[in-house]
């Protein structure tokens, strides 16, 4: 029967890869999605076939209750909360970790290899801080806990002195497991050191850390998998915190900074001064807003167009609006494509999955890298809710807090639209040079009655 469980285990863990592989492209994403989630009723198939099981009830009853809040969630958690559920679920899968170690270091008359307690106590600290760091997240996101940067004095050696009384409890541990007091002074502290890490990480960094915290949850099962010598946990474990892992570091390189900045710099204070429906200084003079009938002629008579969606768009739920406008140019011969950066929206694939939903051809998104050298042949370009990644700040102001950071270079197109609510500044809290350019175009207003309204006035 083991040789039969273990088998199964090696096929989902193929399914797992495959899904990983197609989950790299959008086109292939689903399909991706798919597989995935057939490796995983395999896998959980074939651990109920463990002959160790005494009583299915309880296993029965978390299955239901995970089955109704999944369906639940995917049903009507809208897409522009997505961020919010997908931290969540990272803080459920630590906790879940941390849960099965706390279980199986409690269990009667258990006998732990060295190896086994090490994974053991390493698998209750990682889930333990990857659930209150996922919940300070889901806060952050959702308004709940101030988007700013936390920060005080000396916060830094506190935090290293926390990770260092977690090390000191778990050699205590290590070297006596009877030590109950020592073995939950590493849960409450572990959690303790989650919500103390991500607190003085400001809301411009929380796709970085959505990543990192899905690796962190991968990291506990696959410790937690050791521990219990289960083969799935370890593969699935180690493939979710490799390709955490992954993302995270491509995150941070479409940004420009170290994963210690992240983690340490603070970033995103929103310091700077919002302003109202106009504003002047920089380099490129005052802010021109536009109306609507201006903004449909520019449109009218380009021969190609390129979409930048932000996370206004989302906030908006503009998507399905924005579809049809490009649908509309496009019946009118308009060449129409869409330029997605790494880190536009509240989470890694955040504007493609918007897209997706609103029924966008795969075919039309392009990558920053791939797209970016289109801009200078480009005649207009409409800027949906996008601020920090358009920055030319970034290219052009070594005193900016994104300089470096790799951007969409949509001043370079002919005509750019920027939709915008007000002038209140983005993530990084700075000004944004593009809105001051003479080639910028302003159309103040919510992103979907903007888009509608231009939709009609082109209809006309």
């Amino acid at each position: 029967m083991f040789e039969l469980i273990n088998f199964v285990y090696l096929l989902s863990a193929v399914l797992f890869m495959l899904g990983l592989k197609y989950l790299s492209s959008p086109a292939t994403a689903r399909m991706g999605n798919k597989l995935s989630m057939v490796g995983m009723g395999l896998a959980i198939a074939a651990t109920l076939l463990n002959p160790d099981i005494v009583s299915f009830k309880m296993i029965l009853i978390g299955i239901a209750i995970g089955t109704v809040i999944g369906a639940v969630a995917a049903i009507r958690v809208e897409m522009t909360s997505m961020p919010e559920m997908v931290a969540l679920f990272n803080g459920c899968g630590g906790a879940a970790s941390a849960l099965v170690a706390l279980a199986e270091f409690q269990g009667p008359g258990v006998a732990f290899s060295s190896f086994g307690l090490i994974t053991l106590i390493l698998s209750v600290i990682v889930g333990s801080l990857t659930f209150t760091g996922s919940i300070i997240a889901f806060g952050k996101l959702q308004g709940l806990v101030p988007s700013r940067p936390i920060c005080y004095p000396g916060q830094q050696v506190v935090n290293a002195l926390i990770l260092l009384a977690v090390a000191v409890l778990g050699v205590i541990v290590y070297q006596d497991p009877a030590n109950l007091f020592s073995f939950y002074g590493i849960v409450g502290i572990s959690l303790l050191l989650g919500v103390l890490a991500v607190i003085p990480i400001g809301g411009a960094d929380m796709p970085v850390i959505i990543s990192l915290l899905n690796s962190y949850s991968g990291v506990a099962v696959a410790m937690t998998g050791f521990a219990l010598a289960n083969n799935a946990l370890i593969v699935v474990g180690s493939l979710v915190g490799a390709s955490g892992l992954f993302l995270t570091k491509i995150m941070c390189d479409a940004m420009n900074r170290s994963l210690a900045n992240v983690l340490f710099g603070a970033f995103g204070s929103g310091d700077s001064p919002a302003g109202g429906d106009e504003a002047t200084g920089g380099p490129g003079g005052a802010v021109k807003g536009y109306e609507v009938e201006d903004v449909a002629t520019v449109l009218e008579n380009a021969g190609s167009l390129i979409v930048v969606p932000g996370y206004g768009m989302a906030a908006a739920q503009a998507q399905h609006v924005v579809r049809d406008l490009c649908d509309y140019l496009q019946e009118q011969g308009v060449e129409v494509r869409y330029a997605i950066h790494p880190v536009a929206g509240r989470m890694p694939g955040h504007m493609n999955v918007l897209l997706a939903e609103a029924d966008v051809s795969y075919d039309l998104l392009f990558a920053m890298e791939d797209i970016n050298e289109e801009f200078a042949e480009t005649d207009a370009v409409l800027v949906i809710g996008a601020n920090d990644v358009v920055n030319p700040a970034a290219r052009s102001n070594p005193s900016s807090p994104i300089y470096g950071m790799p951007i969409l270079n949509v001043d370079a197109a002919r005509t750019v639209i920027v939709l915008k609510r007000s002038m209140n500044p983005g993530f990084a809290g700075i000004e944004n040079e593009l809105f001051l350019k003479e080639n910028t175009m302003m159309l103040f207003g919510d992103a979907k009655k903007s888009v509608q309204n231009l939709l009609l006035a082109l209809k006309e």
